[in-house]
């Protein structure tokens, strides 16, 4: 009996956390879905715990993540400390979290494989991982692509 509750609970929260990620911008809390309410958020910047929220969820620091986003560590904490991000990096955090969505999805909801997946280096991507190939717009719709041909069975 106890064993059945315990999948069921698991069940349920493997639930929520698909949910969670099906609007693209989710994992930072974004919940504009308009595009013309996104851009404009984008362009007064996201707050700084958008990116906490990305780091909370993915299990990726906000150091690595500011890596990416190419945000150095003293201008990392000016940001924290104004509460807010510039719009260039707002754009950058975002996606970084539409490729980490694709990454959750791509492994049905199953958070720790798909941040793992994203830090491992990929022969498809020149040896780089997703998370560093999506530092550009560029890579990060490569990353996409990569992710699409998973999905569909496609082994690169």
């Amino acid at each position: 009996m106890g064993q059945a509750v315990a999948q069921i609970v698991e069940h349920r929260v493997h639930r929520r956390r698909r949910t969670l990620l099906r609007t693209r911008g989710a994992s930072i809390g974004l919940t504009a879905t308009a595009t013309d309410r996104v851009v404009r958020q984008i362009e007064a910047g996201f707050p700084f715990k958008s990116l906490e929220s990305l780091s909370a969820l993915s299990g990726l620091s906000t150091t690595e993540i500011a890596s990416i986003l190419r945000i150095p560590e003293r201008t990392l904490a000016r940001r924290n400390a104004a509460g807010r991000l510039r719009p260039d990096e707002s754009e950058r955090l975002l996606r970084i979290s539409t490729i980490f969505e694709k990454a959750v999805e791509l492994f049905e909801g199953d958070i720790g494989a798909a941040a793992n997946w994203l830090r491992a280096p990929k022969r498809a991507l020149g040896g780089q991982s997703p998370l560093t190939y999506s530092g550009t717009e560029l890579g990060a719709r490569e990353v996409e692509r990569l992710i699409g041909r998973l999905e569909h069975g496609v082994f690169s």
